[in-house]
């Protein structure tokens, strides 16, 4: 069985394998019990999204972890995919300045995606 910290790495190789944007990784683990993980990403447009979506839900579903629950798909502005102990956020510019949940979970602990 893999590790919250191996599927976050499928999570972020999934994301960069679709040239996601500004990836950062913040635990939550000790600051709230929603998850251990937010992994923030952004796209350039609607079909990007989506396309970023589908394929972190592919990745992880292969790896073994399936999708809880996803919100905003159709819109594509704010896709959260709950994986429980993983949540990743993909929104476009205009979103992710406007909800901000770098600074809202700026009491969380960002990681170096690199060094996960």
């Amino acid at each position: 069985m893999k590790t919250v910290n191996e599927f976050a790495k499928i999570a972020i190789r999934a994301l960069e394998d679709k040239k996601a944007e500004e990836i950062h990784v913040i635990d939550i683990s000790e600051i709230s019990t929603l998850a251990d993980y937010f992994i923030i990403a952004s796209g350039t447009n609607k079909n990007q999204i989506q396309a970023i979506a589908d394929h972190v839900e592919e990745t992880l579903g292969k790896a073994g972890l399936s999708l809880k629950q996803a919100e905003g798909y159709d819109a594509a502005n704010w896709i959260l995919m709950d994986y429980r102990d993983i949540i990743v956020h993909i929104f476009d510019r205009e979103n992710r300045l406007f909800y901000d949940l770098d600074r809202i979970w700026r009491d969380g602990k960002l990681l170096d995606k690199d060094n996960l």
